[in-house]
């Protein structure tokens, strides 16, 4: 793999973290991303949720857990609790129901302030990622592995993937914070 590829793949990881990440801040609006945090004991060990059971949006501000197992009706509402998500949960001793509130312009602000904090590391990572690539490349025209000229080329490249990738993070941030400040 060359150079630029390896560098390309990581800032492309760096890229789906954040996604990742941006899931699963609350907007407002229902999206089973919100759980994705919450763990329940089950079976003697600390579970995903989406592992125990099945999550549905049957409207923008209700998400619906129904767990596989019966038994673990206490659990799951308990995990979903302690996920410290804002979220209060109520069982009907079949399912359970998670009415997702609306955000109040404190609450949005805190939540931008979030994403620009996660934003920032993404764009960290990215210069991270170009730091080790120019050194490398570096190293490889100092030993003569490496014409200047194409060692230059090179050195521009990954200037080039970490703009582009900078200005996807910032993309990614300015949507979510018009998600997040539309009410």
């Amino acid at each position: 793999m060359s150079l630029i590829d390896d560098v390309k793949q990581r800032m492309d990881e760096t890229l789906d973290a954040i996604r990742r990440e941006f899931s699963t801040v609350r907007t407002g609006k229902a999206t089973p991303a919100l759980l994705d945090t919450v763990r329940v004991e089950a079976y003697g060990s600390s579970m995903p949720l989406n592992q125990v059971a099945t999550i549905s949006i049957p409207e923008g501000s209700l998400i619906v857990v129904q767990p596989f197992d019966k038994s673990l009706l206490q659990e799951v509402e308990k995990g979903i609790m302690q996920a410290d998500l804002g979220l209060n949960p109520s069982n009907d001793g079949n399912i359970i129901r998670v009415p997702v509130p609306a955000l109040n312009e404190e609450r949005r602000r805190e939540m931008v302030k979030l994403l620009s904090k996660m934003a920032e590391e993404g764009r960290v990572s990215i210069r991270h990622a170009r730091r080790e690539a120019n050194d490398r490349i570096k190293v490889l025209m100092k030993e003569g592995d490496l014409s200047d000229d194409d060692g230059r080329r090179q050195l521009d490249q990954v200037q080039s993937l970490t703009d582009s990738y900078t200005q996807r993070v910032d993309e990614l941030m300015d949507a979510k914070e018009e998600e997040i400040m539309t009410v």
